[in-house]
């Protein structure tokens, strides 16, 4: 993943929450079988239309988890001590939904099934993000 373009991590202070979902070398492609990529991410963008922003990165480095969508607390959620959620292995396009629009991370706690998604991505991966 090259510097030039990444850009995963929101300006400090969004009024809501970010959700980046990767669309890069694996995820949103033909090795994920069986989904229909772009009616996801659209179903995603019309479900949190103005409850998230919702952009596409290229790739978040974590390819052996696609499709991986990173969730990131608006400044009401951080206040509260919430950090980045890192979500693998995503191919429900309901599962952060709900979440989402009851506030998102350090605003409603996350449903049980979110449990199954979460991750932490090496130490490596969150330095670049955080290092631009």
């Amino acid at each position: 993943m090259s510097k030039r373009n990444r850009r995963a991590v929101p300006a400090t202070g969004a009024a809501r929450p970010t959700v980046t979902v990767c669309r890069g070398c694996c995820c949103g492609t033909p090795k994920v079988g069986g989904l229909d990529h772009a009616a996801q991410l659209s179903s995603l963008r019309r479900q949190l239309d103005g409850v998230a922003t919702v952009r596409v990165t290229n790739c978040l480095d974590a390819c052996e988890r696609a499709n991986v969508i990173l969730v990131q607390p608006s400044a009401a959620g951080r206040t509260n001590g919430a950090r980045p959620v890192w979500l693998g292995l995503v191919n429900d396009p309901d599962a952060t939904t709900a979440w989402l629009h009851g506030g998102g991370p350090g605003i409603t706690d996350p449903p049980a099934i979110l449990d199954l998604y979460t991750f932490q991505p090496s130490r490596r991966v969150r330095a670049e993000l955080h290092d631009q």
